[in-house]
């Protein structure tokens, strides 16, 4: 169905993956829903999981993944999507507490499926921003970005057409 009909109730994401995660892609859906948002994830071509190698080593998954401020492109590939700025932080909150850290991703043959629902942004919020995962898991602590590495995918949040 057309959004237009719907009354500009839906935005998605497509994700695709950097250098990182090339066969990475997906949708994030952002429905407008009573006092919120439900987000409806469906990802493909995540990395298979490693687990942490050395004293400091982090695990590659389960997947950070977050609302960043703004939308971008791939630009430098040793630091991809480095233009999409920080978590969504309208608020000004801790790490751990931005209205954009969601759940980690957690794959299961490289599919990721979730939803849940959010109070803490509008779709009209978030159209123009991005969605980024990343290569480690969030720690939902270390600020200002949960220490979660490499950006491996994005997607830019649009009006659903």
């Amino acid at each position: 169905m057309d959004n237009a009909k719907l009354g500009g109730m839906i935005a998605v994401a497509n994700i695709r993956g950097s250098m990182y995660a090339p066969n990475l892609s997906g949708k994030v859906y952002f429905i407008r829903a009573p006092g919120g948002t439900r987000v409806i994830v469906n990802i493909s071509g995540l990395p298979a999981y490693k687990p942490a190698e050395g004293e400091n080593g982090q695990p590659v998954g389960p997947f950070g993944f977050h609302l960043h401020e703004k939308s971008c492109e791939l630009g430098d590939l040793r630091n991809p999507y480095a233009e999409c700025g920080g978590h969504y932080n309208p608020d000004n909150q801790p790490h751990g507490n931005h209205a954009g850290d969601f759940p980690v991703l957690f794959s299961n043959d490289g599919k990721a499926e979730m939803s849940f629902y959010t109070n803490r942004f509008s779709v009209d919020e978030i159209v123009g921003r991005s969605v980024i995962i990343h290569q480690n898991p969030d720690d939902y602590r270390t600020q200002p970005s949960g220490n979660s590495g490499k950006r491996i995918g994005q997607g830019n949040i649009e009006w659903l057409r």
